[in-house]
């Protein structure tokens, strides 16, 4: 049990149907996939791979290359780069590799890639502070996780959708957060006054206790409210952190299409406010009727509740709960 604990959301998930599968499913690997929405494909290899007294086996496995591209130039490369780069300060790669080339014309070996790594090597640019920031931000952009390179599955809480839409009333300026499930159309949202990562970050606590902990993967925007305390907020809960790309609404269109739906009836009809308290308490009875009342075109004319009741048999959300 205590083993349990530590694994991540995806493992934990993947404990929930060999589980079902001994226990409910009678054995049966039709019925187990039929329930979870899981091809049986998916689900024999991590059966396959299943050790009841090493529950680890059902964490995914390293995918990193184990051989990697070395950096191969020689020290005599190195002193000559970094002699002309401290003659020409501004230029970039591909002039200094020009350069290099007709200075040097018997090496071979030398290209634009390696040239670029003898300038990091070196630490050697006009102005190191700015240069230092933009590295970091690049070393960031590289380990987001695109939601293009997620595959999706049509199961209730595999993705969580995360906007913020910006609202102006009374030259005040609010900040709406919402969360809508990409598959059983399930939604959430609330105003703060500043868009704080540690606001992303309460949002997404009161999101995942109303889904009951069962969100795998949440997608959002590059904007600065989603990183910081909201990435910490996302380890503790083990779920996994996708990004839309940059100016592509398409991306994200569920969680645009519902922004319309929020503004259209309910903001627009008279019920919006610079207090925050009164504002979300009357989202959250229009919330209540979005989620359990209100037919959902895309659900065949279903609220999200019902749908999800109908195909999954767990709610991941209850009118009490709402009233928090």
């Amino acid at each position: 049990m205590a083993q349990s604990l530590s694994l991540s959301q995806g493992a934990r998930l993947r404990l929930e149907w060999i589980i079902w599968y001994e226990t409910k499913g009678q054995l049966n690997t039709s019925l187990t996939c039929r329930h979870f929405g899981i091809a049986r494909k998916t689900f024999y290899h991590w059966l396959d791979r299943f050790d009841a007294m090493n529950l680890y086996t059902l964490e995914e496995a390293r995918r990193a290359p184990k051989h990697t591209r070395r950096k191969t130039y020689t020290p005599l490369q190195y002193d000559r780069i970094v002699r002309l780069r401290k003659e020409h300060i501004r230029w970039g790669k591909i002039k200094l590799f020009i350069l290099y080339q007709e200075l040097y014309p018997d090496d071979h070996t030398i290209s634009s890639w390696k040239v670029q790594c003898m300038i990091e090597a070196s630490g050697i640019y006009y102005n190191p502070k700015k240069q230092g920031r933009i590295n970091r931000k690049r070393a960031c952009s590289v380990k987001r996780k695109r939601v293009t390179d997620l595959k999706k599955k049509r199961v209730s809480g595999f993705l969580i959708c995360l906007d913020t839409v910006v609202q102006y009333w009374m030259g005040k300026k609010r900040y709406l957060l919402t969360a809508i499930d990409r598959y059983s159309k399930i939604a959430f949202a609330r105003m703060y006054t500043t868009h704080s990562s540690m606001n992303a970050r309460d949002f997404l606590y009161r999101l995942y206790y109303l889904l009951d902990g069962k969100i795998v993967n949440i997608q959002t925007d590059n904007g600065s409210e989603f990183q910081k305390y909201f990435a910490i907020g996302l380890q503790q809960l083990k779920i996994e952190h996708y990004h839309s790309r940059i100016k592509t609404p398409k991306d994200n269109a569920v969680n645009e299409r519902f922004n319309r739906t929020l503004q259209d009836e309910f903001i627009s009809l008279g019920n919006m406010s610079a207090d925050t308290v009164l504002f979300n308490q009357r989202l959250t009875t229009w919330l209540i009727e979005y989620n359990f009342k209100r037919p959902h075109q895309t659900l065949n004319y279903m609220p999200p509740a019902n749908f999800h009741f109908k195909y999954h048999k767990v709610l991941p959300m209850c009118p009490s709960s709402t009233n928090n």
